[in-house]
Parts: C-alpha cells; structure tokens; sequence
C-alpha cells in the first residue's frame, strides 16, 4: 500500500519482490485479524528512526516486541538554556547526529542494512523542522537500499510501546497518551486501529508540568522535577480545582488549574507570604492525576474492558504510575505501563509500531512529508 491505496508492482518493485507478504497469513479474511503472525515463520526486523521534537533517536526491532537496540541521542541540556525546546536549535541537532545514531544503532544490534526488511520513522505530529530530518534520512535509506518506507503516527509509537514489555498485551483496551504535546484518551481497537474518545481542550498535562515548574523556579524540563520535589511536599495542602467538561465526559482541561497556581502564587506574593514550592508541586501533582485517573478509568468501565495502559513522558511520573496501579488493583483493571525509558519520545515504539504497519501492508512513498499537526 501507498497512502492507503494498493499499489502496483510495476511502479514501486522494490517494494515487492522479497518483501511481499504472503497471502496464506495476511490475505483475504484473515488480513484484519489482531493478532499477528509473523510471516511463514520469517523475523521481521524494522529499523525505525524518531525525530519528532528534541531526541535524535534509532532503534532496531524485530517482530514488533524485541528490542535489539535502542540510541538516544537527548539534546535537554542544550535546551535547558532557554527554558524549553527552541525548533531551530532541535532542527539542525537531528541533521548533525542523524548518521551517527543511525550506526550506533546497526553496530549496537549488531546488524548491517542488508539485514533490515524495512524503515520506519515518525512523520506526525510534532515540530515540523525536526520531523523532516528523521523523514529525509528514512527516506535516502529506503531509496538506496530498496527497503520499504513506512510511515508511523507519533501517538501509534507511544501506545505501541507497551508491547515492547507486555508480551501478552493484545488489543482491545484503553490508553491513555499524557506527554508535553497530547493528552489523549485512545481506545485501541486493534493493531493500527484507533478511536480517540477523550483529548485535552487546551494545555496538554506535560505543558501544564512545564508551565507551573517555571512559575515556581524548578525550570526545564518541569515534569521529572516537579515529580521529585512533590515527595516533599503536603498534596493536600492546597486545594487546587479538577475541571470537568460538560459536553464529554472523558475530555480534560489544565489551563484552569494552571490558572489556579498562578494565581495562588501571585496572591501569595501580595499578601508577603512565604511559599513552600514542595506544596505547591505536590498539590498541583495531585490534581492533574486524580483528573487523568478518575477519566481513564471511567473509560475502561464504561466500555466493558479489563486492560488499560498508560504512554508518554507524563507516563513516567512515579506518583501517576503508583496512583494507576492502586486504582487498577482495586478494580480488577490489568494496568500497562512501559519502563520510564520507553514512556519518552525513543525508537523502540516505532519500530513497534512500524511492525504492525508492516505486516498490515502499509507502505508509504517518497512523497512521505512531515505533517506537524498529524491526526491519529
């Protein structure tokens, strides 16, 4: 497939020839089915790029779920001088380190490019310039090598992460995907498959981190340092709203309580009080995990599931993952998370998520782009 639509032999042969799926696992009835099986018994082994925002990142993954190397190259110091991602800055770092990740990654599985079956690299959603640098080196190999291209969903890659770790995680369930950009409430159908049935209407949860940890002088990156300052503080101390959203009950909104903060902390300001950041970090802390624990969960149960797992940098926060594991246990939930390096932006969850792509017949052409504002 190109673009959704079968394509023909004559126009794309490197994409046929060896790599033709076979009829007798992929065709006819049993091309939709949600467990799949690895072709005629043969590995698949993706190499999947991901440049989305401020990681140059490669990784090397066989059949989906085995991880046989996965390079990050993080550029948080760089800028952690400017209190957040600066695009330009992001753009020009992925084209430096792109060739040299790219190796790291071959040697590190200790594989070479004749041994890859396909390429696959995010081209959605995230920041435009950063995109393209994964997006051309994804497609230069593809050209040159003949592997076929496939292009993943950023989001895809996050939910796929959990089963990198959870080989028995099979679809249906509900995943909730909280990062700096999203906050996405998912049913997952199947492999591919995906209905979004709750999303924020303003600040995703990661940029609310982000956001209230400048306020209160933590600086960037916000979420991992709020995380470890609010063990030090009272989470009820300050009584901090959870919104509620009329018109869906399982949408969510951050901008009020980041409102909230701010204004606590100016009126704090005002009146020469003193302010105990720890307090503030965990009381805030609290409100957005009982908001995302309290939606997450309603949508399990109202829709007769029994699984729910978690993905994104917010997925890493210890406070959130302890609350949905006691939440879960309560209920009889089975709970999902990845380990906190798969929870932010690497290459493992592409690749397993190019995987499923993969094996569905999906391939994308050399018109692939980077399309910043992706929808899943």
């Amino acid at each position: 497939m190109v673009d959704g639509k079968f394509i023909c032999r004559l126009q794309y042969p490197h994409i046929w020839g060896r790599y033709e799926l076979c009829q007798e696992c992929f065709g006819g009835k049993d091309r939709d089915m949600q467990t799949v099986e690895t072709c005629r018994g043969k590995n698949v082994t993706i190499l999947a790029i991901e440049s989305s925002c401020d990681e140059t990142a490669v990784a090397v993954v066989r059949n989906g779920r085995e991880v046989l190397s996965n390079i990050i190259s993080s550029q948080i110091d760089l800028h952690t001088l400017y209190g957040g991602v600066v695009p330009e800055i992001a753009s020009r770092k992925h084209i430096e380190r792109i060739d040299q990740v790219i190796a790291e990654a071959l040697k590190t599985a200790d594989r070479k490019l004749k041994d890859m079956d396909a390429v696959a690299v995010t081209y959605g959603p995230g920041l435009v310039g950063a995109l393209l640098g994964g997006v051309s080196a994804a497609k230069a190999i593809s050209f040159a090598s003949g592997l076929p291209l496939i292009g993943v969903h950023h989001i895809e890659g996050h939910i796929s992460a959990n089963y990198i770790e959870n080989k028995e995680l099979e679809p249906p369930f509900i995943c909730l995907v909280a990062s700096g950009g999203h906050s996405h409430l998912v049913n997952v159908l199947g492999y591919g498959d995906y209905r979004i049935i709750g999303r924020t209407r303003d600040d995703a949860a990661g940029e609310a981190f982000d956001k209230v940890a400048r306020a209160i002088g933590l600086g960037y990156p916000g979420g991992p340092k709020i995380d470890r300052l609010s063990r030090e503080g009272d989470p009820d101390a300050i009584p901090f709203p959870r919104a509620k959203i009329a018109e869906n009950e399982y949408d969510f909104s951050f901008s009020g309580l980041k409102s909230a903060v701010l204004n606590y902390l100016n009126s704090c300001q005002m009146k020469g009080e003193p302010v105990c950041q720890a307090d503030v970090a965990a009381s805030f802390q609290k409100a957005v995990i009982d908001v995302l624990v309290e939606h997450s969960l309603h949508a399990v149960r109202k829709f007769g599931y029994d699984k729910f797992a978690i993905a994104g940098g917010v997925a890493s926060n210890s406070s959130l993952r302890a609350a949905f594991e006691e939440a879960c246990g309560r209920r009889n939930i089975r709970f999902y998370r990845p380990s906190p390096v798969l929870c932010t932006d690497n290459a493992a969850m592409i690749g397993a998520a190019g995987y499923y792509e993969y094996a569905k017949g999906v391939r994308s052409g050399y018109d692939l782009n980077a399309v910043p504002n992706l929808r899943l």
